[in-house]
């Protein structure tokens, strides 16, 4: 199984969503290693394949599902061992199959089981015996590593499903006597999918107490810019933090949130001083970068931005009223200079973008009359 495993690959410029899962390579030992799975369907098997080069890969057992007693294998700088006694859970008809799932996953298809669960839907529906006979069928075209996970219940496992696909009398699958379905068994199986479709057909009114998991409006993207003056209609460019808006800061007010923090990492005063005067925070940050910064400044940074980020939206109401009106999105924030503070495209932490979201969330807490503990000294 591949679990939640995500990765992604560039092609012309696109990210590729996939994921992964273990896997032998055959290539004269056994090498355990990763097999990449992209929902554009072609696979990573030390090298990029179709589906189709895929199996015949799997046919002439280059992707190895049959471990001989007594091979070499190895994991790459981590151990090599020999095989004794292997036993394998997958042929190569499973594993592809697997793999077809995966593929129709990262793409939100239904994968087999969700087209076994469809069928089912139907005969539930209208309950005739070609209808039975689909959704039998389409149980068995579910591999058959992954049939006890279908209807998700790990006390039943799949059961009540292969008892209501095979009917009264009839044999059951996957029972090496090739037990009879009991009248008793069928109606179960009817029930238990009864009040599956009941529970099913809640579930979307169903909202965690305290609101729902992900936000509700789109992302915004908070694009680099350079803001010189203010604006009496900025839009989201006034929660950059080179936006000039007056923040104080150890005695001082500073022209914005970015010459703020350029100023408090540092100890140096004359360095302080030309950050207070800079014209931009822009060149704010180029006088810093040559003056030293203070101890414990990676440690501190953080908490240094959110203060300054209260700040300035406490003291300035019309600043404060633009980030509310951003809702719950998911603020992402650029930044040229760094890869900490910016989300640049993915490939940055966005700690601005955080902090952003967490000063408009205590904004809305004041709103709502929450009063939030203030930090204070320890009890003894």
């Amino acid at each position: 199984m591949t679990g939640n495993r995500i990765t992604y690959r560039t092609a012309d410029g696109v990210r590729v969503p996939g994921t992964w899962r273990h896997a032998f390579i055959r290539n004269g030992d056994y090498f355990l290693t990763d097999l990449f799975i992209y929902a554009d369907g072609l696979i990573d098997c030390w090298g990029l394949v179709t589906l189709e080069e895929l199996a015949e890969k799997l046919r002439r057992g280059w992707v190895a599902t049959e471990l001989p007693d007594g091979a070499r294998a190895s994991a790459h700088e981590l151990a090599a061992w020999r095989f004794s006694e292997p036993r394998t859970w997958l042929t190569p008809e499973l594993l592809l199959a697997e793999v077809r799932d995966t593929i129709d996953q990262l793409n939100g298809r239904p994968d087999s089981t969700g087209r076994c669960l469809a069928a089912v839907d139907v005969f539930l529906a209208d309950r005739t015996e070609e209808n039975r006979a689909a959704a039998r069928a389409a149980y068995l075209a579910i591999p058959e590593t992954q049939r006890r996970y279908a209807l998700g219940d790990m006390d039943r496992k799949d059961r009540p499903l292969r008892v209501l696909v095979a009917g009264p009398g009839e044999h059951l699958d996957g029972t090496p006597a090739g037990e009879t379905v009991t009248r008793e068994d069928y109606d179960y199986a009817i029930a238990y999918f009864e009040e599956r479709a009941k529970w099913i057909a809640e579930r979307p009114a169903r909202v965690p107490a305290d609101g729902p998991a992900t936000p509700m409006a789109p992302a915004i993207h908070l694009y680099q810019s350079y803001s010189r003056e203010p604006s009496d209609d900025p839009g989201t460019k006034a929660l950059r933090n080179d936006f000039p808006a007056p923040v104080p800061a150890d005695g001082v007010t500073y022209p914005s949130v970015g010459h703020a923090y350029w100023a408090l990492s540092t100890t140096d005063p004359d360095a302080r001083a030309a950050i207070r005067d800079a014209k931009t925070a822009y060149a704010a940050g180029n006088v810093a970068a040559a003056a030293p910064r203070r101890d414990g400044w990676e440690q501190a940074r953080t908490a240094v931005m959110t203060a300054l980020l209260r700040a300035k939206y406490t003291r300035h109401p019309a600043l404060a009223r633009i980030l509310l009106d951003t809702h719950d999105a998911t603020l992402v924030y650029d930044d040229s200079d760094s890869g900490f503070w910016g989300d640049n495209g993915g490939r940055g932490r966005n700690w601005t973008g955080r902090l952003l979201e967490l000063v408009r969330s205590e904004l809305r807490a004041e709103q709502a009359g929450i009063t939030l503990p203030e930090p204070g000294t320890a009890e003894h």
